[in-house]
């Protein structure tokens, strides 16, 4: 754990000193992320041909190739605050747009299911409509992670996008377990299929948090 640690302690000090001097921008954030993975699977792969850590550090350093040019932009984008404000406010709207949508599916979902409800249906008919909640949850988690804030930057999309499958996992759990039991009414079999989906989830979930990066300002 602590030559992991030591790892991205180096990998991280390499790439801020990469980019030294260049003004923070949510840009600059996400190169630094795609780079500091970059890394960190190249120097994994040269690990497996069984040369030691340090070696393949600079290995993967060298694989990277001559990055003057990206650090180039990045310094001229960080000079530009319009192109800054314009960018952060499109992602602003985008994520402001999939926070409605993904807040309007929720509650479709919610009232539907309660219209139902009071209709009475069949428990398992009733439940149905209570996917929209999983599919809500899914875009609320993925809007909300990539809005950049005044305090963080916004998160890598692909990161997003698997804290989102996470969240649709066990929330889809949930909901499995739900019309199992009123279409079985069994209650252990409820449990058995909402295990399933609900450890994935939270394994998936666990370990995305576990290996974060700090997106504060």
């Amino acid at each position: 754990m602590r030559n992991k640690s030591d790892l991205d302690q180096r990998i991280k000090s390499y790439v801020n000193q990469l980019f030294s001097g260049v003004g923070e921008s949510q840009q600059l954030f996400e190169l630094k992320e795609e780079l500091t993975t970059n890394l960190k699977e190249k120097i994994n792969d040269y690990k497996k041909t069984g040369i030691d850590e340090k070696e393949a550090f600079k290995e993967a350093v060298s694989s990277m190739g001559d990055l003057s040019g990206l650090v180039d932009d990045m310094r001229v984008l960080g000079q530009d605050k319009a192109k800054q404000a314009v960018y952060t406010t499109m992602t602003a709207r985008v994520s402001t747009a999939g926070l409605v949508v993904g807040i309007l599916v929720i509650l479709f979902g919610i009232l539907t299911t309660s219209m139902l409800y009071f209709m009475d249906l069949p428990l398992q008919a009733v439940s149905g409509p209570a996917i929209f909640i999983v599919l809500g949850g899914a875009i609320v988690t993925y809007s909300f992670l990539t809005r950049e804030t005044n305090q963080k930057y916004a998160m890598n999309k692909v990161r997003a996008i698997l804290y989102s499958l996470s969240i649709s996992l066990i929330l889809f759990g949930m909901f499995v377990a739900f019309v199992t039991r009123f279409a079985t009414g069994e209650m252990f079999i409820a449990i058995s299929s909402f295990m399933v989906f609900f450890l994935v989830g939270i394994g998936l979930f666990l370990s995305l948090i576990f290996s974060g990066t700090d997106r504060k300002k």
